[in-house]
């Protein structure tokens, strides 16, 4: 009964330390508890009156949740602040293997840790790439509906943009058009960025299709910035494929994005990196980088990702399935009281693709739908430029009571049509 704990103090450590494990990993978190957010500096809270001109909307648009941050994260971070220094950092020496670790076990990509490097954010990342890699009077291609910064971030470095529309399919939802891609790839276009998983559609794509982009892109010189945010975020038994892994060609003209910052709902912590295989390419971005000091983590960053990929597995599960949870609920509610909105189910992320054309609203219309009539605050898709024309980003990283409460406000607004 007592697993022989008093025979040596060497035993009962050993014990201890397996009871402690087991019950770390037998854990049942709570994603049902609402916690409030208002008046943390809370983008996704504390900026709704700003934009909305109203603070009573329940706000389901930024792409962060409204779980509590894991404690195995928060607790490393306690534990760093107990110390009273705060100087200059280094990083660990474990840290990129622990990066490395991470993407082999869940993604089956074997990368270097010489290919590795700090960016302080994905979208930063972008400007960055953009500014290291690319000359006067070339172009970028993107593929809408698409995360919005993808425009807004070469457009305000003065670059062109070039849309790349995907396709839609009878289902919903969508595809690559590569006969576009031909079409309106000139030898300006340097750079495509890629949304992989999709955001907001929520597409793992199909490894032909990342194979055939990245034939594309090496014949023709054009470098791949793959945004992999939402690569930890696989659902309902999807896999991801990170795009440099489906061949050499893709290894050679691409720059992978990564961060632990959705999975683990650590946004605010800024903590992302970069992964370019390639010698060539590698050595320029970098280059860059250190040129301006900006490829070193701050004092919080390495603690928080090392945390959550060191002890963040039974977390990071019982979180998905959750969400798979969340998007049933909202897919079961939608097709009783609301058919006329259709969610497309995403094969990642926390975010649905509320497809809402059915209602006949013009733009205008559907905003005042969801936000004067309903008092919800979601993403508008024309945001996410051309193609998500009468669509809403819904974003379902929250408790079941909150989405109930939104769904009933949303239902109710709909009857007044």
């Amino acid at each position: 009964m007592f697993d022989g704990i008093f025979f040596e103090k060497g035993m009962f450590f050993l014990n201890f330390v397996h009871r402690k494990r087991i019950n770390m990993k037998n854990m049942k978190y709570n994603f049902d508890e609402v916690i409030d957010r208002n008046g943390t500096s809370a983008v996704k809270f504390d900026d709704v009156k700003e934009i909305w001109g109203r603070n009573d909307l329940i706000p389901l648009w930024v792409a962060d949740m409204d779980f509590e941050t894991p404690d195995f994260i928060v607790d490393a971070l306690r534990k760093r602040l107990e110390h009273p220094v705060f100087g200059y950092t280094v990083i660990p020496e474990d840290y990129w293997a622990t990066v490395q670790k991470w993407i082999l076990e869940r993604h089956g990509w074997q990368t270097e840790c010489e290919w590795m490097t700090f960016i302080p954010g994905i979208v930063k990342g972008i400007g960055m790439a953009i500014n290291a890699l690319l000359e006067e009077g070339d172009k970028v291609i993107i593929q809408p509906p698409v995360y919005h910064p993808f425009r807004l971030v070469p457009q305000k470095n003065g670059v062109e943009v070039v849309f790349n529309p995907l396709r839609e399919m009878p289902d919903g939802s969508y595809e690559m058009d590569f006969e576009n891609l031909a079409a309106v790839c000139d030898d300006k276009c340097r750079m495509l960025i890629l949304s992989n998983p999709h955001n907001p559609a929520g597409i793992i794509w199909p490894r032909e299709t990342l194979e055939r982009l990245a034939e594309f892109c090496h014949e023709r010189g054009v470098i791949v910035i793959s945004d992999e945010i939402h690569c930890d975020m696989a659902l309902f038994g999807n896999k991801h494929i990170p795009f440099a892994s489906v061949s050499e060609k893709a290894a050679s003209c691409s720059i992978t994005f990564g961060a632990p910052s959705k999975t683990f709902n650590i946004a605010g912590i800024v903590s992302s990196y970069a992964v370019v295989p390639d010698p060539e390419l590698r050595e320029k971005f970098f280059s860059w980088l250190e040129a301006s000091e900006l490829g070193a983590p701050h004092l919080f960053a390495p603690i928080a990702t090392k945390a959550a990929f060191e002890h963040g597995e039974e977390w990071r599960k019982q979180m998905l399935e959750y969400i798979e949870g969340n998007i049933i609920y909202i897919e079961e509610f939608c097709s009783q009281y609301i058919p006329q909105i259709r969610p497309l189910r995403p094969q990642a992320s926390f975010l649905v693709w509320l497809d809402c054309r059915g209602l006949g609203l013009t733009h205008d219309g559907l905003i005042d739908l969801f936000v004067h009539k309903a008092g919800l605050a979601l993403n508008d898709g024309e945001m996410f430029n051309p193609g998500g024309e009468g669509f809403m980003r819904l974003n379902v990283g929250t408790s079941r009571k909150i989405l109930e409460q939104a769904m009933s406000r949303l239902q109710d607004a709909v009857k007044t049509l």
